[in-house]
C-alpha cells in the first residue's frame, strides 16, 4: 500500500466501540467457518470450553500489546516490542515467526476455500482450485486496489450478515417453524456425550479454538488510531466478549442440530446444520458467503506477510533483494517468495489431499501462538507490572502452553506441530547465523574506526607539538 494511504488511514481516529466492530469483523474467518469442525471432530461438544477458555488467552495478549502501543507506538507493533526488550535476535524471530504465521494461515485459508468450492464440484482436485484462489489473490496484492479497504468492509458486513442468517434459521430449524431437517436434533447432556474423547480429546482441540481468534494481533496495531488510546483494553474486551458469545452460541446450536459423527474437517459445521428438504438453497448461499468471506481474509494476509518482508528486508532481517519493487510501485521480489510459500501449499494438497487442512491448519495455528508468547514476554520486560498483571501474564502462559502442548496427543495435529518446529528450528539456527555475522562485522568496523582514530590522533599530536614550538618561538622573536 502507498505511503499517502497509509497516512490518510493514520489521520482517521477511531472510537473504542468502532475498533471492537473492526475486531469482529476481521477475527471472524475460516478458523471459524471451517476450523470449527476440526475442532468439534477432536474434543466433541466439550470445544465450547476450550473456546471459552481461548477467549480468556487471546484476551490476556490483547491487552499486553495494547498497553505497549498505547505507551509507546511502534510502526513494528510486537516486533518492534520483542527488540526493545530482548535484542536485534528478538526481533529478527519475532519478525520471522509472524511471517511464517500468516503464510500458513493464508495456506489454511487457500484450503478451506477448496474445500468450500468443491461443496459443488466435489470431482476437481483441491490442487486446482488451491492454485487459482491463490493466482488470483497474488495479483490482487501485485497491481493493488484502491477500493480494497471499501471492499474489505463489504466483505465483513457479509460475514456478519452469514452468521446472523445462521443463527435465525437455526432457531427456526429447531423450533419447527421449518421441517425437513437432515438430522435429528438432540442436546447433549450426559457426560460421555459432552466429553465423547475424554478429557484428552478436549485438550487436542484446544488449539483449534485458540485459532479461531487469530488476528487479534493485527488489532493491537491499530489501537494507535483510537482517539483515546487507554480504551484499547475495553475495546477488545467488548470485541472478544462479543466473538466468545457469538462463537459459543453458534457452535452450540450446530451440534443440537448434527450427530458427532457427522462432522468432518472438510465441511462447515454450519452448511451441514442447515441441511433441509424445504431449505434447499441455503447450503448453497452460506456455502458462497463462506467462499466470499474466506477469499477476503486470505488477501488480507497476503498484504500483511507481503509487508513483513518488506519491513525484514529493509531493516536488515531478510536479503535487501526483497525490499525492492520493480518500477517503484509493484513488491514483485516479496510477491514471489510469497508465491513459492503458496506453492508448496498447492503442492500439499496434491500429494496429501486428505490431511492438508488439518496439517497446515495446525502448524499456522501453533505459529500463531509462539507469536502470542513473544508478546507476552515483552510485555513483562517493558511493561510496569501489578500484582494482577503478573498473575493475567502467567495465565496467559499457561493456557497458550496448554494449546501447544495439546497437539501432541492426536494423529491429526501431530504432523502441524512437528512442521511448526521444524520452522522454529529453522528461524533458529537463522537467526545465530545473522546475530554473529553482525556481530563480526561490528567488531571489524569497531577495529577499522579505532584504527582511524589512532591514525588520526597520531597525526592531530604531532602537528599539535609543532604548532607549540612555532608559537613558542614567534612569542619569543616579539619580546626581542
Amino acid at each position: 500500500m502507498s505511503q499517502g494511504s497509509t497516512n490518510s488511514t493514520a489521520e482517521k481516529k477511531l472510537k473504542w466501540w468502532q475498533l471492537s466492530l473492526l475486531g469482529v469483523a476481521g477475527t471472524i474467518g475460516t478458523g471459524y467457518f471451517l476450523g470449527s469442525s476440526l475442532a468439534i471432530s477432536i474434543g466433541g461438544p466439550a470445544v465450547l470450553i476450550a473456546y471459552a477458555l481461548a477467549a480468556v488467552g487471546t484476551y490476556i495478549v490483547f491487552d499486553a500489546l495494547a498497553r505497549m502501543t498505547s505507551k509507546q507506538p511502534e510502526q513494528g507493533s510486537f516486533r518492534s516490542y520483542a527488540k526493545k526488550a530482548f535484542g536485534a535476535w528478538a526481533g529478527f524471530a519475532s519478525g520471522w515467526v509472524y511471517w511464517f504465521s500468516e503464510l500458513l494461515i493464508m495456506g489454511s485459508q487457500l484450503t478451506a476455500l477448496s474445500i468450500f468450492s468443491r461443496f459443488w464440484f466435489p470431482s476437481v482436485p483441491l490442487w486446482i482450485f488451491a492454485a487459482g484462489f491463490g493466482l488470483v489473490g497474488l495479483c490482487i496484492v501485485f497491481f493493488g486496489n484502491k477500493g480494497f479497504d471499501q471492499v474489505e468492509n463489504v466483505l465483513a458486513i457479509i460475514k456478519i450478515a452469514a452468521i446472523i442468517m445462521f443463527l435465525v434459521l437455526a432457531i427456526a430449524l429447531l423450533a419447527g417453524w421449518i421441517g425437513g431437517t437432515k438430522y435429528a436434533h438432540k442436546v447433549p447432556m450426559d457426560m460421555a456425550s459432552i466429553f465423547p474423547k475424554g478429557g484428552l480429546g478436549l485438550w487436542s482441540a484446544f488449539l483449534f479454538a485458540f485459532y479461531a481468534y487469530g488476528g487479534i494481533e493485527v488489532l493491537g496495531i491499530m489501537s494507535y488510531r483510537l482517539e483515546k488510546p487507554e480504551d484499547a483494553p475495553k475495546a477488545g474486551k467488548v470485541m472478544l466478549t462479543a466473538l466468545s458469545i457469538v462463537y459459543i452460541v453458534s457452535i452450540g446450536l450446530a451440534l443440537t442440530m448434527v450427530p458427532l459423527s457427522a462432522f468432518n474437517p472438510k465441511e462447515s459445521p454450519f452448511v451441514l446444520a442447515l441441511s433441509s428438504d424445504h431449505l434447499a438453497f441455503v447450503p448453497h448461499v452460506f456455502n458462497g458467503v463462506l467462499i466470499v468471506a474466506g477469499f477476503s481474509t486470505m488477501t488480507a494476509s497476503l498484504y500483511a506477510v507481503t509487508s513483513m518482508m518488506i519491513t525484514l528486508a529493509q531493516e536488515s532481517d531478510a536479503p535487501q533483494i526483497f525490499s525492492r519493487k520493480w518500477k517503484d510501485k509493484y513488491p514483485l521480489f516479496a510477491l514471489s517468495l510469497i508465491g513459492c510459500g503458496l506453492v508448496g501449499t498447492i503442492i500439499m494438497s496434491l500429494l496429501l489431499p486428505g490431511k492438508v487442512y488439518e496439517y497446515i491448519t495446525t502448524a499456522a495455528g501453533l505459529m500463531l501462538m509462539y507469536n502470542w508468547l513473544f508478546i507476552l514476554l515483552s510485555s513483562a520486560r517493558l511493561l510496569e507490572s501489578r500484582t494482577l498483571d503478573v498473575v493475567k501474564r502467567w495465565t496467559g502462559f499457561v493456557l497458550i502452553s496448554l494449546a501447544v502442548i495439546g497437539t501432541l496427543f492426536h494423529s491429526l495435529s501431530r504432523p502441524g506441530f512437528l512442521i511448526s518446529l521444524l520452522l522454529v528450528c529453522l528461524i533458529g539456527i537463522s537467526d545465530f547465523i545473522v546475530q554473529r555475522m553482525r556481530k563480526k562485522k561490528g567488531m571489524e568496523n569497531d577495529m577499522k574506526q579505532q584504527d582511524m582514530k589512532n591514525t588520526v590522533d597520531e597525526n592531530a599530536h604531532s602537528k599539535g607539538t609543532h604548532f607549540h614550538i612555532t608559537g613558542i618561538r614567534k612569542k619569543k622573536s616579539k619580546i626581542k
